[in-house]
């Protein structure tokens, strides 16, 4: 049976957990220290129009200016109309500075970069995605297909959606009534009015809508006829759960229950050690073989090692069987870790056409499941597959993980033989500069152990032909 396992006993973390009997497929952590901006919408102030990039800077109330580009901007906020309607329009014709914006974040702040803003506002309800402010969006989910989607087609020709907006109906409105259909249009409805209602009543920047936490956003967007039941281990938590779905979907209230049992809730289902995979650099297959995932600035490169699973039989086999495992274990660690961007995969080579498109097809057989949009390229003549994933919030390891004060995030450090010799060549380089009396070097232990047992003879030479005295300090 498929269940949702909401763990909220901790006050810095909410996780929510989906398994399959005791198989996890996907993890949301919400770290409630650190206020999760995407979705959110605000009222903000453009305070530079940067022509160059044909983009807006917004100050939303964050530490950086948010970036917001012109086709990211309704034309409700221009102060004229583009003056050549036949050529290409230019940001610093249609928008000035100090104009204020109903903005919302569409990707969070990574790094040095700022959040990407929208003018064009996404409301997520239960059944359906509202967008007010864009009247040529909308439609079905590509997701939904054949008989259903003429079925959806049916049902959305008896919606009263006002003129101007765009509703998209999400794969959680399949079978559903236009009755059903028009109560969460309602429901979004009421929520956009309070945010044009907050948004005339107070200055930029200004906070108008908190996108819901971790709890609310799991339970409306998986909960489905397949989930048998959502456990929640804390009192507040459940009582949370408990009103959203008695107010927006009552048919599955009796699927919310309250877990109290001693035996802590991950644990009860085998899931800690699982969620424990998502913070390894190497992941282990059934068959011996492993994927090891490397997340770097510009991608994401994930390697397939066979390992033990050479051992006897055909290679192309065994290749074929191993690519065949990673392939399902890839699909769910991104999901786990919520990777995006450019994803670059090396399977093991694999003489076999057919065996190639047999692990492609299988890639995007096991991505389905997955909530993001993937895009899945073809394997190339150097066996690497390249996909994008799109980043529906922080990854795990930006959440959760900081760069290693050691090695500043390069994974390696170097060695003592070649950290001892730069430390010489300073020293030396100390040394012949005017006015140098003492040169005192302060390095770790063992560059020091080395320094002083290997490169004495050396050190004695810096310090007569320099007139100087050389001081190697352990620290």
């Amino acid at each position: 049976m498929k269940r949702m396992l909401i763990n909220a006993t901790q006050p810095e973390e909410l996780r929510v957990a989906m398994v399959d009997g005791q198989k996890l497929y996907d993890l949301d952590i919400e770290n409630r220290t650190r206020v999760q901006k995407k979705a959110s919408i605000y009222k903000g102030k453009i305070t530079r129009v940067e022509p160059s990039l044909e983009a807006a800077f917004v100050d939303f109330g964050a530490e950086r200016h948010g970036f917001l580009p012109l086709k990211e901007i309704a034309r409700e906020y221009f102060y004229r109309s583009p003056p050549n309607s036949q050529g290409r329009m230019k940001i610093k014709d249609v928008v000035k500075e100090g104009t204020e914006v109903i903005v919302q974040v569409e990707k969070e702040e990574r790094g040095g970069k700022g959040a990407a803003l929208s003018t064009f506002i996404s409301l997520a309800g239960r059944y359906m995605v509202l967008m007010p402010n864009n009247p040529k969006a909308g439609g079905i989910s590509r997701r939904i297909e054949g008989e259903e989607r003429s079925q959806l087609k049916d049902a959305m020709s008896d919606l009263e959606i006002p003129k101007g907006m765009g509703v998209i109906v999400r794969t959680a409105g399949i079978g559903k009534s236009s009755e059903e259909l028009q109560w969460d249009l309602s429901y979004l409805l009421t929520i956009w009015e309070a945010v044009q209602g907050a948004s005339e009543q107070k200055p930029a920047p200004f906070l108008l809508f908190q996108e819901s936490n971790v709890i609310v956003r799991a339970i409306r967007d998986y909960v489905r006829k397949d989930i048998g039941e959502v456990l929640i281990d804390g009192a507040d938590a459940y009582y949370e759960a408990s009103q959203f779905v008695s107010m927006v979907m009552p048919h599955y209230a009796k699927k919310i229950k309250q877990y109290s049992d001693e035996i802590p809730l991950f644990n009860r289902y085998q899931v800690e050690s699982q969620i424990e995979t998502a913070f390894q650099r190497e992941v282990q297959l059934p068959s011996g073989g492993s994927i090891v995932i490397d997340p770097t600035e510009a991608m994401v490169a994930i390697d397939i090692n066979s390992a033990r699973a050479t051992r006897g039989g055909d290679i192309e086999e065994t290749a074929l069987q191993t690519n065949l495992e990673a392939a399902d274990e890839i699909a769910r660690q991104l999901r786990l870790r919520d990777m995006g961007g450019l994803i670059v995969i090396d399977f093991i080579d694999m003489s076999s056409n057919r065996n190639q498109r047999a692990i492609e097809n299988r890639m995007r057989d096991a991505l389905e499941a997955d909530r993001a949009r993937v895009q899945v390229g073809r394997i190339s003549r150097f066996g690497l597959l390249e996909m994008s994933r799109q980043r529906l919030r922080p990854s795990l390891g930006e959440t959760s993980a900081i760069v290693c004060p050691r090695c500043d995030g390069q994974g390696t450090i170097r060695d003592t033989k070649s950290l001892a010799l730069v430390i010489l060549r300073l020293i030396q380089d100390e040394a012949q500069k005017e006015r140098s009396a003492e040169i005192r070097a302060m390095v770790p232990v063992d560059v020091a152990t080395y320094l002083l047992n290997e490169k004495r003879s050396a050190i004695r030479s810096i310090e007569k032909t320099n007139q100087l005295r050389v001081l190697v300090i352990p620290s």
